[in-house]
């Protein structure tokens, strides 16, 4: 995740943004921050320019949890052009071989089964990923030859959407890490007719959904109007356990201290994650405090909202002839 501060309001959330083909993740995060005037944002995993799709925009005190979203299962219909080998794996690299392709779906389906599950995948030797703390990139631009390992990555399923003219549609469900570019590379290689990645949609993350996004071009009409469609900052921590707090334990929490003595809590494993709530004021919604672990019947903060990020100028205060509270003296 990229963020940056700049002058602007407060404003705390998360948009499901359908960025365009032909811009940066970064300059397409910018044009939105431009129209909600936000102080704050960030991005919770980049599409490269010539994909389009799902991309999830942080504001504020969300930015504090987009780093999850990094990691998140995706799904992509990718665009195969079968037939056609490039530099970079994709549309933006240069032809390096041309082969007639007479290539039929039976073909197609018979080689796709060994590409799901956990499989070894060579990234492009154009990619971000930092040898040497150098990007392959670079020692490519450079016409350096260099040595790429092959990485475990997760491919949960991948579907035939359709195969038209030599381009074959995919729909692909996987983990972090993996390189749509390379596998549409190792598709031709197995089928022997070559191939490139000619465009790419991300259709899902981490639980969201494409159609569930404005598209940019709405956004900046939308103004600060747009304020109006934003997720709460939980929205990012919806798959963690969750865990509420009175106000005792909601204050010192805040102050960054362990709490003991908690009930159990059955869906929450060790030292896993888990959101945390304090008591909200009447009428108001629940107050998200931040993220924490579990232990036992420990808690630890990990990931703390600030005063101004909670929406209050001081934290949770004790509610007179509040219970006593176990509690770690150290932070």
């Amino acid at each position: 995740m990229k963020s940056n501060k700049t002058p602007g309001a407060a404003v705390h959330g998360v948009l499901l943004l359908d960025k365009p083909r032909g811009i940066t993740s970064q300059a397409a995060l910018f044009r939105v921050r431009r129209a909600l005037g936000a102080a704050k944002a960030g991005h919770g995993g980049t599409l490269d320019p010539l994909a389009d799709g799902l991309l999830i925009l942080c504001f504020g005190a969300a930015t504090k949890f987009a780093q999850r979203h990094l990691e998140a299962d995706k799904r992509y219909t990718a665009r195969v052009r079968l037939g056609e080998t490039t530099t970079t794996d994709d549309a933006e690299g240069a032809v390096t071989q041309r082969r007639i392709v007479s290539i039929d779906r039976a073909q197609v389906e018979a080689v796709l089964p060994r590409f799901v599950g956990t499989i070894a995948q060579t990234p492009p030797l154009h990619s971000a990923l930092k040898r040497d703390g150098k990007p392959l990139y670079a020692y490519a631009r450079a016409g350096e030859a260099v040595d790429v390992a092959p990485r475990a990555v997760r491919i949960d399923s991948i579907h035939v959407l359709g195969l038209d003219d030599g381009v074959l549609t995919l729909d692909v469900r996987c983990g972090k890490g993996t390189y749509i570019r390379a596998l549409a590379r190792d598709i031709g290689v197995a089928l022997g007719c070559g191939a490139h990645l000619a465009g790419l949609t991300r259709t899902e993350s981490a639980g969201f959904r494409l159609d569930q996004a404005i598209g940019l071009d709405a956004a900046e009409a939308a103004g600060t109007a747009l304020r109006e469609r934003l997720l709460r900052p939980d929205a990012l921590l919806q798959d963690l356990p969750r865990q509420d707090l009175e106000y005792p334990q909601a204050a010192a929490f805040l102050q960054g201290r362990r709490l003991s003595g908690l009930a159990p809590l059955p869906d929450a494993a060790a030292d896993s994650e888990i959101r945390v709530y304090g008591p909200p004021a009447a009428g108001a919604p629940d107050m998200l405090l931040g993220v924490g672990a579990r232990n036992g019947a420990e808690l630890v903060p990990r990931r703390l909202l600030s005063p101004e990020e909670l929406g209050s100028p001081t934290p949770p205060q004790p509610r007179s002839g509040s219970g006593p509270i176990h509690q770690d003296a150290t932070p």
